[in-house]
């Protein structure tokens, strides 16, 4: 969708379009949002009210909503909103979507049919489940998402690994979270005191999700706002937000609930990068930049903190080489020049050494790793 000039519209921004969710996202520009993340009906398929063993009745999900006549009106739905979140969905975007037995495969077999490329699926383990009151099945613990890029083909989506793995105390992030549902002051409740929505996502779920898989000031679309819990989490991220929402009710609560969360402040945005996502800086650039003089004597690790006298050194030359020093109880190859990464691997006899974290400097009385210097001209970049 342009305009007749050409240029591309922009969607609307921050703000919760009511009404049924296929009229309002053939509303939306094409090529316009940066993620889609969907929480659609479930079509759970309910018989009649659920009970406890005690008689008490079971609060499930029986709003007309979630309710098809019958899987041919759940598949053609699907494809409906399906086609149209791929349709908004700029190039590199991706979708996420969730659901749990009842429809997850219906959705995962329409999307690759629309030309959608699963990328993952993610096990959602909830830690704590709602128990199985009948004793006939097992206790439904998790729920399914599946996250898939717009095309097969697809290339430059987001995927911020590194923040993934810090997130996760510097070990890959698996595919099977466990995470709680949500329960206490997160859930929101009508005048009566029982809970707005029977659905309701808990925050920390969208906040990795998006955390892994958008920037700052991306545009998340979410085609089944409900009470807001992706507005909330991707205003707070620092994204923007599309949301639709049938149900007035839904939409106003969604409303209020969004204007009292706080931005985080840019710095704290900030994500941890990987080495390869960041810009090259060459050791050589920091001699151009002056931050490191050619005659600067650089210093290797103190072997024992005691004994100065067995630190190696080497000084810096002036097209970014450096060369060993000839101290006698320096071990490995006195007078030998080149790289900061190949000198630091001949200093200590090693088959290969990152100079960056190897090599210091001193600031005053301490030993600082040239690292540090690096850092500062990759902000400037």
């Amino acid at each position: 969708m342009t305009h007749a000039g050409g240029m591309k519209q922009t969607p609307p921004l921050d703000v919760i379009l009511q009404g049924d969710c296929i009229d309002r996202l053939k509303s939306l520009p094409d090529a316009s949002v940066d993620l889609v993340f969907a929480d659609p009906p479930y079509n759970l398929q309910l018989k009649g009210d659920l009970h406890r063993p005690d008689a008490s009745k079971v609060d499930a999900v029986a709003d007309d909503w979630d309710k098809f006549d019958d899987f041919a009106a759940y598949d053609a739905f699907t494809r409906q909103w399906l086609g149209e979140a791929r349709r908004v969905l700029k190039p590199t975007g991706t979708l996420w979507v969730i659901g749990s037995y009842h429809n997850i495969f219906r959705v995962g077999a329409a999307l690759q049919d629309l030309g959608y490329w699963i990328l993952n699926d993610i096990i959602w383990r909830k830690s704590n489940p709602m128990p199985n009151f009948r004793g006939t099945r097992f206790t439904n613990a998790h729920e399914t998402l599946i996250w898939a890029s717009r095309d097969e083909n697809a290339t430059g989506y987001t995927f911020n690994y590194q923040a993934m793995k810090t997130l996760n105390d510097d070990v890959q992030m698996r595919s099977d979270w466990t995470l709680p549902i949500c329960t206490g002051g997160e859930r929101l409740k009508n005048d009566s005191g029982a809970k707005l929505h029977p659905t309701q996502k808990p925050e920390s779920l969208l906040y990795r999700i998006l955390l892994a898989s958008t920037q700052t000031g991306d545009i998340v679309l979410d085609p089944f706002f409900g009470t807001g819990t992706t507005g909330a989490v991707a205003k707070k991220l620092g994204r923007h937000f599309i949301g639709i929402e049938a149900e007035a009710d839904y939409a106003e609560a969604a409303m209020q609930r969004i204007g009292l969360v706080d931005r985080l402040p840019d710095a704290e945005l900030e994500l941890t990068q990987s080495a390869k996502a960041l810009p090259r800086v060459a050791f050589g650039t920091l001699v151009e930049r002056g931050l490191v003089k050619p005659g600067m004597q650089l210093f290797g690790p103190a072997r024992a903190a005691q004994n100065k006298a067995r630190k190696i050194s080497a000084k810096v030359r002036a097209d970014g080489s450096v060369k060993l020093g000839a101290e006698k109880n320096a071990p490995h190859g006195k007078g030998l020049s080149g790289s900061i990464h190949k000198m630091g691997a001949a200093a200590q006899g090693a088959p290969s050494c990152n100079g960056w974290t190897y090599w210091h400097y001193k600031d005053g009385e301490k030993l600082v790793p040239i690292d540090n210097l690096r850092q500062k001209v990759r902000d400037e970049l």
